[in-house]
């Protein structure tokens, strides 16, 4: 049940104490013995708040000592990019990771206007020192994002890139998470640090802003855009990107307003998100819902979330668009014509929780599907050779070749998904949402959603651990099960839960890495009211197979 004040302005009493997040991220000790206070890396890095104890500077001491022994065991001995977003606890950690990072003689890049820098913008930077390297050699560049991308304001993360430039696998991600809990038993013993004066004035300024704005028409057709005079709202919500939109308009003389300019860690201007908490969703109708208003000012409205890893599309005719909706239609334009310098047998990346309209999408362009687990991470090795054109998950998260089929990102990129809506309009004169109005007339319109039942701890281990002979039931919905999954299609790995499909319908089960939930997603070409059936047999399917 959505909050009552759902996608209303924030509240005095919403905003979190930036000075007392502060001083409890620099006098909180974590307790190791507490699983909530330890390092944890999900998908997404390190991330908590440091008025749970949760990220504290003891955190991100023993979290950056541990990446520089990584990086030394691996022999990752180029520089290393830092960046950072505008929440509150991310200029604190980035202080601390840079007092770790130049006592281990670490050569660190850091932004030259001190401005914040945009997870895309780490991941381009990286990809571009080493571009011509094979990945397992000398002078190695890689990376840390300072972000708790879309979390509330109280939130604070940090995520490593390594040299490919896309998130880090957990082969990577458990040794760094296990050296840092071993520093934070030992009383930070072993991690080396020197003042911060001293420290950043070892620093090498990089110009993180100009060379990933100036490299745009090489992704984006941005003349395309200018010619066709569109005009173009972009609000950054607070977040990285802030600067980068200004500089996109300015540097390309694109008819484009940044919408909202402020940065403010409390994120007073936010419109408050479907639980009643403030929270950089772009993907969220009440998240944006104030952008969303002003749908009628511009031909393209597009949002960002604090880092620019995500994206969101406001067209005039149909306001938010459903990130599902928008992939499929950002595939149909890219494979189906738009970009005829990719390679050939460039294959579509989704995730598998993804809309199975992209799976017919697929299908009528010819081109292979690669579905994979949850985790943009699953895409780097596509992107990188080249095997896979587009990468994009249902979390509104993608990234995808330049014009002539090389490398772009590793990592999500929200900006260059928000221009090419704009590509798309200019180029074919309708918008995005047009598009998906089409491919619904000629494939059905998919209903989707996804919900949360409760689980215990155990409960949540076993589903991770499920095999596909667990599952027992032969029909879901009226219709038979075509498969039942515990491993993704695309490249055979675990997806740390179950997908069970129809030919109409298919749902996903998958423990949640914070809360004693699973959540279940589901679509339904078959309507609503079939979509409701799948969503209340899935429980029943999940139920028996943890049962048995």
């Amino acid at each position: 049940m959505n909050d009552p004040r759902a996608g209303l302005l924030a509240s005095p009493n919403d905003l979190v104490d930036v000075a007392h997040l502060v001083t409890a991220y620099y006098t909180g000790i974590p307790d190791p013995s507490d699983p909530e206070q330890r390092v944890a890396f999900g998908t997404s890095g390190h991330r908590g708040s440091s008025l749970r104890n949760a990220f504290n500077e003891a955190h991100i001491l023993a979290t950056t000592q541990a990446i520089c022994d990584y990086r030394k065991r691996q022999g990752y001995n180029g520089p290393l990019f830092l960046g950072r977003d505008t929440h509150g606890l991310s200029e604190p950690a980035w202080v601390s990771a840079i007092e770790v990072l130049a006592a281990n003689d670490v050569t660190l890049l850091v932004d030259d206007r001190g401005g914040y820098t945009p997870t895309p913008a780490v991941s381009h930077a990286i990809l571009r020192a080493n571009r011509g390297r094979a990945l397992d050699g000398p002078g190695l560049a890689d990376g840390i994002v300072v972000t708790p991308s879309h979390n509330p304001p109280s939130d604070g993360g940090f995520k490593y890139n390594p040299p490919n430039g896309g998130p880090a696998d957990t082969d990577a991600t458990a040794v760094i998470a296990d050296t840092a809990n071993a520093y934070i038993e030992s009383g930070l013993e072993g991690v080396r640090r020197i003042p911060f004066a001293r420290a950043h004035a070892a620093t090498t300024a990089y110009d993180f802003l100009g060379t990933y704005v100036d490299d745009l028409p090489n992704v984006v057709d941005i003349a395309r855009i200018r010619d066709a005079g569109i005009r173009i709202g972009a609000d950054p919500l607070g977040g990285a990107s802030v600067a980068y939109w200004a500089e996109i308009a300015d540097r390309h003389r694109l008819d484009l307003t940044v919408v909202n300019p402020l940065v403010d860690p409390t994120w007073r201007f936010m419109t408050l998100d479907w639980d009643g908490k403030i929270r950089m969703d772009c993907s969220s109708p009440f998240a944006m819902a104030s952008l969303i208003s002003r749908k009628s000012e511009y031909d393209i409205a597009t949002g960002n979330d604090a880092d620019s890893d995500r994206h969101g599309i406001v067209t005039p005719d149909a306001g938010l668009m459903n990130p599902n909706h928008y992939l499929a239609v950002s595939i149909q334009y890219l494979y189906g014509g738009a970009r005829t310098g990719w390679p050939q047998r460039a294959a579509i990346g989704k995730t598998l929780v993804s809309s199975s309209m992209i799976d017919r999408v697929a299908v009528s362009l010819g081109r292979t599907l690669i579905e994979v687990p949850v985790g943009f991470k699953w895409f780097v090795p596509g992107l990188l050779d080249g095997s896979i054109a587009f990468g994009g998950e249902e979390s509104a998260g993608a990234s995808f070749l330049r014009l002539d089929g090389s490398i772009w990102t590793t990592d999500k990129d929200g900006i260059i998904l928000a221009l090419l809506a704009s590509e798309m309009l200019a180029a074919t004169g309708k918008s995005p949402s047009q598009h998906y109005a089409e491919l619904t007339a000629r494939y059905g319109e998919p209903a989707y959603a996804r919900v949360d039942a409760p689980a215990t701890r155990e409960e949540k281990a076993k589903l991770a651990a499920l095999s596909p002979e667990a599952v027992k039931a032969e029909s879901l919905a009226g219709e038979l099960i075509t498969a039942r999954l515990t491993t993704a299609p695309g490249n055979g790995a675990r997806i740390g839960g179950l997908k069970v499909t129809t030919e109409n319908s298919w749902f996903a089960a998958r423990p949640s890495g914070t809360e004693d939930v699973y959540k279940i997603y589901a679509e339904s070409f078959m309507g609503p009211e079939h979509l409701a059936q799948v969503q209340a047999e899935a429980r029943e399917v999940v139920s028996a197979a943890l049962s048995s």
